[in-house]
């Protein structure tokens, strides 16, 4: 079986029949490891090989220190192997940093080892104090080890070469060091080439072009070649050039001639062909300097290219390729201007896009992401930045006089393409002026965050524009929660109860649980300002929990005073979407030992709505149990009849919205509510009752039951006690 090419390579000079005396000396290699078994491991991994007619001589040291004395001591060492973690954690880095600066020793090539990879060193570690090579010890096979080993052989020896030549050598160093530190691939490119022009003792033009999985790409270049950066090699508008350039990467060689030079260098991953433009013949001399500079090259290029990773990583969005959250934040402030109003920052959020990931799987809703953010690329006029903040939300900076939300929707509107899937998709959108920008990129997102969060609960409209008040308000609702948060965990919330009475006999029937927050002043804060703000935080589980508990022990305490009744309790969304819901209402009935029809669990239409699914599934098994279900403001919400009908319920509560003006109007909607209960054999509960008309009127519509103020109003649980009783 015939080897592949780097293995026939790494092992040429191998001949089983040669004899030490054969060879004309040693490469010193240095293993520095506090675990034994390496070094035997490593010794065993390089025994019998030899380079450029050299046998390898190995030397052990098993920590800095010993490595540091071992170094002093011999100094014709080439290369040393270096564990990273030994006595410390950073002890390996240490010990490269006493080679370079306590040893002064610049020559050694230095092969960093770990079986930590946590402990990998930083970029500007690699850089500072030229660290040849890293690798894990879980991926250094003894292919990978011998080219490393090659790899820094060589340059140690081009290296010790060069020094002979001190004009030579300051030069290259000097052309490393301009190279090293640079990150912007362009600027890299750029200064190699003027550094091997300098090299050449010339001036002249020159571009750099790399070859990757076959396509090839302008990385840099000077006069007349900057204009071709980042294009296809084809476009280089000078033939001559493209020629030797294509040449050069074809014969993966060098190209010499009397009016210009292309040297060919390579990494594991890339090949390079630098074209320069010479007024003479680069000699001998020459070239092997700038072979020298080229291993640097390639060394500095990954080192280029991993840093690129690295910003990728933490400031491009890995899907899209677009830029990410961070990149966003940095970008923004850019744009921040007490006075000028010229752009608008949208947030564009793809409306339910956890569905599209559940129902059609992940793969389709990434397609759907790219597929989005192409949309808006291709077809927005007047875009600045683009980039993706979030799970399913996008960041457009847009010229003002271009973009609209009715123009940005308009593009939106159409079905988007994924994969086999042509979906129809709905936005929000939260839009922000420049005016509002700020100095701190994370104070704009978040202002934009809030003009979202508000154009998600538009009915007519799907986008909201920031204003400074919106901040503010927000600010008094974080206020607020935070005092619920407090005065719940020092049990200061109450529950009061509003009795419900049987229209045709006036007795109790029952009555409904009411949460009530009192404040220092002695009056109440209203349950349409903290209600909500406990279901956005998720409060309102623990809270809902509670009351029920409440209510439980109230119904036990009442069928000990003899009173048999039923009392409802509301229950909200995010209770629903506990997943140990049904579970915690079963096990509180248990708890009280309470009859579960004696409980009922009342829902809103809008709770129904938003999550039909979760919300029947819960109720139909808790009805099963014996609870008993009321839908709460019937008539006042969108919702569907057919959810009406899969609904477990055993009666319809009318909202006092359809209560109030009766007997002025017909209450039709109230009457068409009772009939309704009837033909689908619900019972029918009236709320806001406030005078005997109102009683009487509903009562002959065929109204089963009602509560409100004309019979009692909320109160706590010893005045219920005592209502009850006068009313025995």
């Amino acid at each position: 079986m015939t080897q592949p090419a780097e293995e026939q390579f790494l092992f040429l000079n191998e001949d089983d029949n040669e004899t030490p005396e054969q060879y004309s000396g040693f490469w010193d290699v240095l293993i520095v490891d506090d675990e034994p078994e390496v070094h035997s491991v490593t010794q065993l991994a390089l025994s019998g090989l030899s380079f450029w007619n050299k046998q390898l001589r190995f030397h052990h040291a098993y920590s800095g220190d010993e490595a540091v004395r071992k170094l002093a001591e011999i100094p014709n060492i080439s290369v040393v192997l270096l564990d990273v973690v030994m006595e410390t954690d950073d002890a390996g880095l240490v010990t490269v940093k006493r080679i370079r600066e306590e040893l002064n020793n610049s020559q050694l090539r230095i092969i960093l080892r770990t079986g930590q990879p946590g402990y990998a060193p930083e970029e500007n570690i690699i850089r500072e104090y030229d660290i040849n090579d890293y690798k894990t010890k879980t991926e250094l096979t003894r292919a990978k080890l011998v080219t490393s080993l090659v790899t820094a052989l060589r340059s140690y020896q081009q290296l010790c070469e060069l020094s002979e030549h001190n004009t030579g050598l300051e030069k290259v160093l000097d052309a490393a060091k301009s190279i090293n530190g640079l990150e912007d691939l362009s600027a890299f490119a750029s200064q190699v080439i003027e550094q091997i022009a300098r090299l050449l003792d010339g001036t002249g033009d020159g571009v750099i072009v790399s070859a990757e999985a076959g396509r090839s790409a302008v990385l840099g270049g000077s006069n007349e070649y900057k204009g071709s950066l980042w294009q296809g090699i084809e476009q280089i508008d000078n033939s001559r050039a493209l020629g030797v350039l294509q040449q050069t990467l074809q014969n993966k060689s060098h190209q010499i001639s009397d009016h210009d030079s292309c040297f060919f260098v390579e990494d594991d991953k890339s090949q390079f062909a630098i074209y320069l433009e010479t007024k003479e013949m680069v000699h001998e001399q020459q070239i092997k300097l700038i072979e020298i500079f080229l291993q640097n090259v390639s060394v500095a290029f990954k080192n280029v290219r991993m840093l690129s990773e690295l910003r990728d990583a933490a400031y491009k969005d890995k899907l899209t390729k677009l830029p990410n959250r961070n990149d966003f934040i940095n970008q923004i402030e850019r744009y921040f201007s007490e006075s000028v109003n010229a752009y608008t920052l949208y947030f564009i959020d793809i409306a339910d896009f956890s569905s599209i990931n559940n129902g059609l799987g992940q793969d389709v809703g990434d397609l759907l992401l790219q597929a989005v953010a192409t949309r808006i690329q291709e077809d927005i006029v007047g875009i600045k930045y683009f980039a993706r903040i979030g799970a399913d939300v996008f960041a457009a900076l847009v010229e003002s006089e271009k973009v609209t939300p009715d123009s940005l929707n308009h593009v939106l509107s159409l079905p988007f393409l994924a994969g086999e899937h042509l979906l129809p998709v709905n936005f929000h959108l939260g839009v922000c002026e420049q005016q509002y920008f700020y100095k701190d990129g994370k104070d704009t997102l978040k202002s934009c965050y809030i003009a979202l969060n508000l154009g998600k609960k538009h009915l007519r409209f799907n986008y909201e524009y920031y204003l400074p008040e919106m901040e503010e308000k927000m600010a008094w609702q974080l206020g607020v929660l935070k005092e619920l948060r407090h005065d719940f965990s020092e049990h200061k919330l109450e529950v009061w109860y509003q009795p419900q009475i049987c229209l045709s006999t006036r007795e109790v029937i029952g009555c409904e649980a009411l949460l009530r927050w009192p404040n220092e002043q002695g009056s109440f804060i209203s349950p349409a300002i903290f209600v909500p703000l406990a279901e956005q935080s998720g409060l309102i589980i623990p809270i809902g929990q509670w009351v029920l508990e409440q209510a439980c022990k109230t119904q036990s305490e009442l069928l000990e005073l003899g009173f048999d009744m039923r009392i409802a309790v509301n229950v909200s969304v995010p209770q629903f979407r506990d997943p140990q819901f049904v579970t915690k209402v079963k096990e509180t009935l248990a708890k009280y030992n309470i009859t579960p029809h004696k409980i009922e669990l009342e829902v809103t239409e809008s709770i129904v709505m938003d999550e039909p699914e979760i919300v029947i599934e819960a109720l139909t098994e808790l009805k099963e149990h014996g609870l008993e279900i009321a839908i709460d403001d019937f008539g006042t919400g969108f919702s569907s009849l057919s959810y009406l009908k899969k609904l477990p319920l055993n009666r319809i509560k009318i909202d006092r919205a359809f209560v109030k003006d009766i007997p002025e109007d017909t209450g039709a909607i109230a009457e068409l509510i009772v009939s309704l209960g009837k033909k689908l054999g619900l019972n029918t509960i009236a709320e806001g009752i406030e005078n005997e008309d109102q009683a009487n009127c509903l009562r002959l519509m065929g109204c089963e039951e009602a509560q409100g103020f004309m019979f009692a109003k909320p109160m706590p649980f010893k005045e219920l006690q005592e209502f009850l009783l006068s009313k025995k």
